[in-house]
């Protein structure tokens, strides 16, 4: 617990049977009170491993999306009373040690959200991520901080903390089932009057790290725009998509 607040620690899962027992030894457990998987439909031996380290194991029986995974993960820790919640990736990109620092932003009321950056102090270049990732990364978050007027280092991040009330009061259950989804819940959070900080994350790029290929790269940087205009015309009044309500 912080600040005794009940910390949940949910994993998407998909083919993470190479780096889940490396990310889940890493989870600083005098921190995290459970620790969820949800495994959409993997092929590996990712949900006989989970069970085996004693981690509460859902499984989707067809695959989802990335999306859909993480809707499961957000209901389950909200299900189990969970106060904050963080969504950490089992494939030991990000480094699950700093979990206090991530949570104690939003277990202390400091803010309703916080994401771990991986632009905030140095380059994510000199942790090897690929040249047109990092552009197309500096890029849209450019474009989505002019059309939220907002100041976030990057919006694409995968290692988030969130209070229990942010879930509860947004319908993320009718967001994308895809890769979009992520940049929804930040666009959702922020037109709900939420806040979100940011702490610095060196992130690791290796052959076992998941990654979206070029062509989801592609759908998800179109996607971002969409939302991040969509965002834009509900500032000035026009409410369509998922900011109709």
């Amino acid at each position: 617990m912080l600040n005794n607040k009940k910390i949940t620690v949910v994993m998407p899962a998909y083919n993470a049977g190479a780096t889940l027992y490396e990310t889940y030894n890493n989870i600083p457990l005098d921190v995290a009170d459970e620790v969820i998987l949800v495994d959409d439909c993997s092929s590996d031996n990712t949900v006989a491993l989970s069970r085996s380290l004693g981690i509460k194991t859902i499984v989707h029986n067809k695959n989802l999306g990335y999306g859909a995974n993480q809707k499961t993960c957000y209901k389950a820790a909200l299900e189990n009373n969970a106060d904050i919640i963080v969504m950490l990736h089992p494939d030991f990109q990000y480094d699950p040690r700093l979990i206090p620092a991530l949570a104690s932003m939003v277990a202390y009321d400091n803010y309703d959200c916080a994401i771990a950056s991986r632009f905030l102090v140095q380059s994510a270049l000199k942790s090897k991520m690929p040249k047109y990732k990092f552009l197309a990364n500096k890029f849209l978050s450019f474009f989505q901080n002019i059309c939220l007027n907002k100041g976030l280092s990057e919006y694409h991040s995968g290692y988030r903390v969130f209070k229990k009330e942010v879930l509860n009061n947004i319908e993320f259950d009718k967001l994308d089932n895809g890769f979009v989804f992520d940049n929804q819940m930040l666009a959702l959070i922020y037109y709900n009057g939420f806040s979100i900080g940011e702490i610095s994350c060196p992130t690791k790029y290796f052959d076992a790290a998941s990654s979206i290929n070029f062509c989801r790269s592609l759908k998800y940087g179109f996607g971002v725009l969409n939302v991040s205009i969509l965002y834009l015309l509900a500032r000035f009044g026009i409410k369509i998509g998922i900011f109709e309500n």
